[in-house]
């Protein structure tokens, strides 16, 4: 609901006659209260592209928004032929997409680049650590992570996952780096924040800081894999004040709301790029006072 408010805010922005629809498989999805329109639609491994460039262009969908893990290959994919029909995606490419969903695969090419990036393996074996993390080797669900465990524990928790990954287990301060990237590959802005309370794998408390030499790092990296739109890094900043990289999600993360109120407007500008605007003339403008985040449930009265 945060981020649909915070796409309302920006279609506001752009003045005109202009519609918020939203997709959902589940008929009872609660997003559907806080929409202009909802399209009860089919799964997507059973939506060809032409049925839903049919459906974009009868509705008059000029731009779509994927927000979770399990539908970003599939517009990646779709990319060129929704943009050949007019219809712009907030998505990087596909072979952007695939190396961020893959941890280990993530970590090959972050290590082949030179980044500080967390060693991954497909065997405790392998990291070279007391304490290691668990976790699925692909998409950024950390639900069914297995944290400061030892080389036993480590076996034992990855035997309840499909697909698991070693890491070492690194104490620090954990943070979320979100960063807007152009369409000419610059990262237009980036904010930083940290991670102060986390429940089911997202940040329930966050809280926006500087750090300048991150902010540097992120934005190189996020140019030199070739995203797009809004993508969320996370990092450890251990005691010594070293970065250890964890991961990147190439979409909206769930507290990304925040950056938005500080500054990083990314809906705003992803339809303005869509419309054919330069974003010369919109700067990013950060917040002089940095900002706290909680969340928390709401209700809506009908």
């Amino acid at each position: 609901m945060p981020l649909l408010r915070a796409v309302k805010l920006a279609i506001s922005k752009l003045g005109g006659d202009r519609r918020l629809i939203g997709a959902d498989v589940d008929p009872n999805c609660l997003g559907q209260h806080f929409v202009d329109d909802f399209w009860l639609m089919p799964r997507l491994s059973k939506l060809s592209i032409e049925e839903l460039i049919t459906y974009c262009s009868n509705q008059g969908i000029v731009c779509i928004i994927p927000t979770r893990d399990g539908e970003l290959g599939y517009f990646a994919s779709h990319k060129a032929a929704l943009q050949a029909h007019g219809i712009s995606v907030m998505v990087s490419n596909a072979e952007a997409v695939e190396l961020c969903l893959d941890k280990l695969a993530f970590y090959e090419k972050l290590q082949a680049l030179g980044y500080p990036v967390i060693p991954t393996a497909l065997s405790n074996g392998d990291i070279g650590a007391e304490c290691l993390v668990v976790k699925e080797r692909y998409g950024a669900g950390s639900q069914s992570i297995g944290l400061n465990l030892g080389k036993e524990e480590a076996v034992l928790h990855a035997k309840m996952l499909n697909e698991p990954v070693f890491q070492p287990y690194i104490p620090g301060t954990e943070v979320s780096v979100d960063l807007y990237v152009t369409r000419e590959c610059h990262a237009k802005g980036v904010i930083v924040r940290t991670r102060d309370l986390i429940v089911s794998g997202e940040s329930q408390i966050t809280t926006t800081i500087r750090n300048v030499a991150l902010e540097q790092l992120c934005s190189k990296l996020a140019q030199e894999l070739g995203l797009y739109g809004h993508v969320v890094m996370q990092v450890i900043i251990d005691a010594t004040g070293q970065f250890h990289i964890i991961e990147c999600n190439t979409r909206f993360g769930g507290a990304s709301t925040l950056s938005i109120a500080a500054g990083l407007d990314t809906f705003y500008w992803f339809l303005l790029e869509s419309e054919g605007n330069s974003l010369a003339s919109y700067p990013f403008l950060r917040s002089a006072e940095e900002k706290k985040q909680i969340r928390y449930a709401g209700d809506l009265i009908l």
